[in-house]
């Protein structure tokens, strides 16, 4: 009970890192419990002092002066309390040395599990305190070992939490001392303490991975407007800015697409695919299903449902494997999506659309390069090189239209691209 004593409790607060004086003051408690059950009685008011230096325990009855006795346990008379304090007087407390012999040793023994109990409730406080104000954030965390389908991973301090096979990516492969980033959705009390909902599978870790590697969007100039996730798979993100300045796919993909790629490496290879946001629901319906192009889509606001007709060789990708390219866009974009051929079409809808798909020779000399969906920045340069008509376009490679002033080769590929799906 003496200096062992004192090293267990220091080693305890070094581990665990919960404050000293948290500590001392559960041990204390313990203690009092501890000789209540042996040596008193449970309505006894019991105080414990605790010496830092030799780690001697000293117990004390506290009672209280009063001139008629109604509880044994809690009260003396005021002359039984003279015998303790001469200057005793009604309503003082007075303290009474009842520390047993051989104390230390039968307290340690006694004390141990309530110690032990007392000291796991500190630390889950500890961990509520630590998390409570980081919820809906991203978190470093270190692999701490893998147990079956469970990973237990150590956060800050030294604190280790649970990553259910729920919340992680499919077919990720984890190892101890492994280094990965987690988001911190909840922190909730359950009868076992708190508990950390964390998770690598979130839309939510993909924003937050945006918010780090990219300043626009963590500046606001680029907002995420909404994300659709088919974890360590394929991901969509919406994207907007309100300045015509900022490009907002630009931005997110980065020089060479370095940023985008640094969050797919991060997230197992999970493909992100970075659309613009629009307010015209038809034209953002047509980018959250790229690359299938669409031919006519009909939208019913009331419902949110919107029917898109494809051709036939388009049908497959707009449906993606195993229903995922619809089902992303669907969850980007709050529509129910329904994909039909455009053989489903008839009348008057098949004319106009046949009409859009097939211009004829006269409308194809008149077509501008804002049907090439080309961001500002490259329109205008296009523009000052009176380049303004997609005809004028025709032939040109990526080294010739890098010779124009002020695009650069990334620019002209993606004008190429463009061109090429006419």
């Amino acid at each position: 009970m003496q200096t062992q004593f004192l090293a267990a409790i220091n080693q305890i607060c070094d581990e665990k890192n919960i404050p000293r004086d948290k500590v001392m003051e559960t041990v204390k408690a313990a203690l009092r419990t501890a000789y209540r059950k042996d040596f008193g009685t449970k309505d006894q008011e019991i105080d414990v002092e605790l010496d830092d230096k030799s780690g001697l325990a000293t117990v004390f009855l506290i009672k209280e002066v009063v001139k008629k006795i109604e509880i044994e346990d809690l009260q003396m008379t005021e002359a039984e309390a003279k015998k303790y304090d001469k200057k005793a007087k009604v309503g003082d407390k007075i303290k009474i040395d009842v520390t047993p012999a051989e104390y230390g040793r039968i307290a340690a023994q006694s004390a141990k599990q309530v110690i032990i109990q007392r000291i796991q409730e500190a630390e889950r406080d500890m961990m509520y305190d630590l998390f409570k104000d980081r919820e809906n954030e991203m978190i470093n965390a270190v692999v701490h070992r893998v147990d079956g389908n469970d990973i237990y991973v150590n956060l800050d301090n030294r604190i280790t939490a649970n990553l259910p096979m729920s919340e992680q990516i499919r077919n990720e492969k984890y190892y101890s001392g492994q280094r990965i980033k987690l988001y911190l959705d909840k922190v909730v009390k359950t009868t076992k303490g708190p508990q950390l909902l964390i998770s690598r599978t979130h839309p939510n870790l993909v924003k937050k991975l945006l918010e780090l590697e990219i300043p626009e969007v963590k500046s606001g100039v680029v907002e995420i407007k909404s994300i659709a996730r088919d974890p360590g798979v394929r991901c969509k993100v919406a994207v907007h800015s309100s300045d015509d300045k900022i490009d907002p796919i630009g931005s997110c993909v980065g020089q060479k697409g370095v940023r985008v790629q640094n969050i797919m490496e991060e997230l197992n290879g999970e493909r992100i695919d970075i659309i613009e946001w629009s307010e015209d629901q038809e034209a953002y319906l047509k980018a959250a299903l790229a690359p299938a192009k669409t031919a006519r889509i009909a939208l019913n606001a009331q419902t949110k449902h919107a029917t898109v007709y494809v051709e036939s060789d388009q049908r497959p990708l707009a449906i993606g494997k195993m229903g995922q390219n619809v089902r992303l866009a669907s969850i980007l974009t709050g529509w129910e999506i329904d994909i039909l051929d455009i053989s489903d079409l008839t009348g008057e809808a098949a004319a106009t659309v046949a009409k859009k798909e097939a211009p004829t020779e006269e409308e194809k000399k008149t077509q501008t390069i804002e049907l090439l969906n080309l961001t500002p920045e490259v329109v205008e340069k296009l523009t000052t090189a009176n380049l303004t008509l997609v005809e004028q376009l025709k032939g040109l490679s990526v080294k010739d239209l890098s010779q124009v002033e002020g695009i650069d080769e990334e620019s002209a590929k993606v004008i190429v691209t463009a061109m090429k799906s006419l």
